[in-house]
């Protein structure tokens, strides 16, 4: 089977597309199709809306990505025809009637809570002073400083956004845990690739891996483009210059 070269992108909540930058332009380097989902964050119903606008611009089939809160879209969204392959970068693979706000009602002793504000006028945000520890700790100083200043207000109703039919049980899915994430806790990452079935691969970084340590995920994305109908991931190379373990 030839490689997929569409790959489309979904952001996460508190943030937008921009952080996909270095992951974009290293697919785009080795002939990728790239494109990026800028969903509003607002409802379930509207980033589907958002992210199934890409794929009518793709010309066939596709590798869908999902960041954090992006995982319950691509979830649902995974179900259009295009839609070959599932990445999840730390991100909610969700079930059949979860959402995020399901997902982290009961978090498991000892590990890390978001540290979200309550609702203002039906948005959430992050405390700014915390921001940085939980979200981007690993991210250059004054770009994770703009990030909690810039923070992208993510709907009360999209928190609550429950998947209907989850993708990953129909089609492949590969699961980038990242073991320092003070937002979604590593075994609960783990608990949700395994029950996708998915390829797991690990790397050493925060919630926001994908700006800290883009090589790891554009390997795991080009994994997913390269595999076989059934899964199967072959050997690739690693730009981290390391084993993703």
């Amino acid at each position: 089977m030839s490689t997929i070269k569409n790959v489309v992108l979904v952001h996460g909540s508190f943030v937008d597309g921009a952080g996909w930058e270095s992951v974009f332009h290293l697919l785009t380097r080795q002939g990728y199709n790239v494109s990026v989902a800028q969903i509003p964050t607002t409802t379930l119903e509207a980033d589907l809306a958002a992210t199934k606008q890409i794929f009518d611009q793709q010309d066939g089939d596709v590798v869908l990505v999902g960041h954090s809160y992006g995982g319950v879209v691509i979830s649902e969204a995974g179900n259009h025809p295009k839609v070959k392959r599932l990445v999840y970068v730390t991100a909610f693979a969700a079930d059949a009637g979860e959402s995020v706000a399901s997902l982290i009602a009961n978090p498991p002793p000892g590990a890390a809570v978001p540290p979200i504000l309550p609702p203002q006028n039906g948005f959430l945000f992050l405390d700014q002073s915390k921001f940085v520890a939980a979200f981007a700790a690993d991210v250059e100083p004054d770009k994770a400083a703009f990030m909690a200043k810039s923070q992208l207000p993510w709907g009360v109703v999209s928190l609550a956004g429950a998947v209907t039919k989850p993708a990953w049980k129909t089609k492949p899915s590969f699961y980038l845990v990242a073991t320092e994430d003070g937002m979604i806790p590593p075994p609960a990452q783990r608990m949700m690739a395994q029950r996708a079935g998915a390829t797991v691969r690990e790397v050493p970084a925060s919630h926001a891996v994908y700006m800290s340590k883009p090589g790891p995920v554009a390997d795991i994305i080009e994994a997913a483009a390269a595999a076989s109908p059934q899964g199967a991931l072959g050997r690739f190379p690693h730009r981290s210059g390391a084993p993703l373990a």
